[in-house]
């Protein structure tokens, strides 16, 4: 059975000695202290390894069991959900006048990683309520928000996002799903939604569904689409439950992977449901909660690989084979552990320099939220905007790769269920498709995010780098082993903008056949930013006398690690773009 010890120590680090968040000019962020995260951490911490992580491989080997209409989920679940609702941890980041904590959107994050490290079919449940308050919060009326966020923010209800029909996905213009309009202001909404995580369980007594339809009349396309809001079962006047709404479960999915959380087949008939923001505006009401879902996704892909590589470097302790070629390590044994060895070394590192660099860049990109939402820095929305296909789609591609090089490590004993590791690989999977394709996210990275504004949020992160390379000349180590690689870097993914720029106006595709390496190369830019920033912190706290100085060491080799072994390949990337568009498109679609 897998292992999962919280990374609580790094989690500090980067909070602490690298975004030092009790000094930013944050509203919530002075609470922030060391003890305080420290506690809320530590708590989340003993809730995930102790309760959630025992019920990882129960929820992998049982799955979700439709049953007369009711999903039935795995044993266990129902009791970890009221350990979840008693804690409060569905509202740690809800606003206070509807039952939340009101904290900052980071300590979500930051609790939220070690949820889906532990359990990450588990977490999808919360995960997607919180969306779905997310996008009622935010364009919801008084009425509604008064109504459903306090039931959601405890639990007590639950939220789905229904998007994907059988005949569309990316496409939402294509969407047949109808909302006939009412004499008393509510729709009759009839279609099929499809791939719908959480849409029908056993955790909450009812279920708030957030429904793409389009109503009669209306705009051709997504300029026609409108948001509403359905409930498993009718809300009376006095906030108790009614009638049972007509939306039911036609079908669980069979999946690859996060077999404990229920993907459903959702049928309306004719369903209740009411306008959420303005008609015809749905697909911005909801985005908000699309948007978020994108981070979460993002931060899915790193808790894995966070926990798949915990696990990997037990084993490479633990398990003897070989000698090390420069001589026995451990002479008293009958073998080394294979950790000695320079090619699992190699394969820990990458793991080790991605998950920490990962964890750094994801609670920034979630401070930078924050900076945007709480302290109203519009330069930080741009950036965030620009960034979530990057946070999205760089943490999960590199992030299922890192679970595979777990697996690797373990060799046979990775390929068997009883280690626990084919698990993690399978669950990370999902997170390079849903919530839009990885290769959506770098069509939206280069195709929309890129020229935002007039490209002004793309130039505010190259001005981000170059700030801070400028910065880090003032130490000879830190300008020579982190910033002059990184200021290289930075001029080609400049380079790899120019010449999109250069090449759209006559050649749109040569743009979008290197967008997967534009997103790369700039999920690597990113984290040898993260990487270079978390070695000037380590220095600073060796300097200032640390007790464990150990830990700090090993932050700046495997920062270097980083720096010399995987930004370089953003120059590949670069040649890859400007190989240009025709050895892509060169065969005929026949000629496959």
């Amino acid at each position: 059975m897998p292992s999962y010890t919280p990374p609580l120590r790094d989690m500090e680090f980067v909070l602490h000695d690298l975004l030092q968040v009790e000094t930013l000019d944050i509203p919530g962020y002075a609470e922030l202290d060391r003890d305080t995260t420290r506690a809320i951490l530590g708590e989340a911490g003993r809730l995930a390894s102790e309760v959630l992580a025992p019920l990882n491989p129960v929820g992998d080997r049982e799955g979700c069991r439709l049953e007369n209409g009711v999903v039935r989920t795995p044993q266990g679940f129902r009791e970890a959900y009221e350990r979840m609702r008693d804690g409060g941890w569905m509202g740690l980041d809800a606003d206070p006048a509807y039952g939340g904590q009101g904290m900052p959107y980071l300590m979500n994050c930051a609790t939220g990683e070690m949820f889906v490290s532990a359990n990450m079919a588990f977490n999808m449940y919360q995960g997607l309520t919180h969306g779905a308050y997310s996008a009622l919060h935010a364009h919801g009326t008084e009425d509604q928000k008064a109504t459903y966020l306090p039931k959601m923010i405890d639990g007590a209800w639950s939220g789905t996002m229904n998007l994907t029909e059988p005949h569309c996905g990316t496409d939402l213009g294509l969407i047949r799903t109808r909302a006939e309009p009412q004499q008393d202001g509510s729709y009759r909404l009839t279609g099929q939604k499809i791939w719908i995580s959480g849409g029908e369980h056993d955790l909450a007594e009812n279920i708030i569904h957030l429904v793409l339809a389009k109503i009669p009349g209306g705009p051709e396309g997504t300029r026609g689409i409108s948001l509403f809001l359905v409930p498993k079962y009718l809300v009376n006047p006095d906030g108790s439950l009614g009638d049972r709404n007509a939306v039911t479960c036609g079908g669980l999915e069979e999946k690859m992977g996060i077999h404990g959380n229920a993907t459903c087949v959702m049928n309306y008939d004719g369903a209740t449901g009411w306008l959420v923001g303005e008609t015809h505006k749905g697909l911005k009401a909801m985005f908000t909660m699309m948007n978020e879902a994108r981070i979460g996704v993002g931060l899915q892909g790193l808790a894995q690989a966070a926990v798949a590589y915990e696990n990997a470097l037990g084993f490479a302790r633990e398990r003897l084979q070989g000698r090390s070629v420069t001589g026995a390590k451990h002479p008293g044994g009958p073998a080394d552990p294979i950790i000695v060895h320079p090619d699992v070394r190699r394969g820990l590192m990458d793991q080790k320099a991605f998950v920490e660099g990962g964890r750094a860049f994801a609670l920034w990109a979630a401070h930078m939220i924050d900076r945007g939402h709480l302290a109203g820095d519009v330069g930080a929305q741009g950036l965030i905007s620009l960034l979530t296909p990057v946070v999205k789609g760089f943490l999960t591609d590199r992030g299922f790769e890192s679970c595979v090089a777990a697996q690797q490590t373990l060799g046979g004993s990775g390929f068997t269920r009883d280690w626990g590791v084919e698990q993690f690989v399978r669950d990370a999977r999902i997170t390079m498709i849903y919530e839009g394709t990885n290769g959506i996210q770098a069509l939206d990275l280069v195709g929309r995010k890129l020229a935002s504004d007039g490209g002004a949020h793309a130039m505010a992160f190259f001005a981000l780098v170059k700030a801070w390379c400028q910065e880090a000349k003032s130490d000879p180590e830190i300008d020579a082993d982190f910033a002059q690689p990184l200021k290289q870097a930075s001029k080609e993914l400049q380079q790899a903008a120019a010449y999109f720029m250069a090449q759209a106006p006559r050649s749109p595709d040569a743009a979008l056949a290197g967008a997967h390496d534009f997103l790369h190369m700039t999920g690597h830019v990113c984290l040898g930013l993260m990487w270079g920033r978390m070695a000037q912190a380590a220095k600073t706290a060796l300097a200032a006398g640390a007790t464990d100085p150990g830990f700090y060491e090993a932050k700046i080799a495997t920062g270097r690690y980083y720096m010399a072994r995987h930004l370089p390949l953003v120059a590949t990337h670069l040649r890859r773009i400007e190989s240009g568009v025709e050895p892509v498109m060169a065969l005929d679609a026949a000629a496959f």
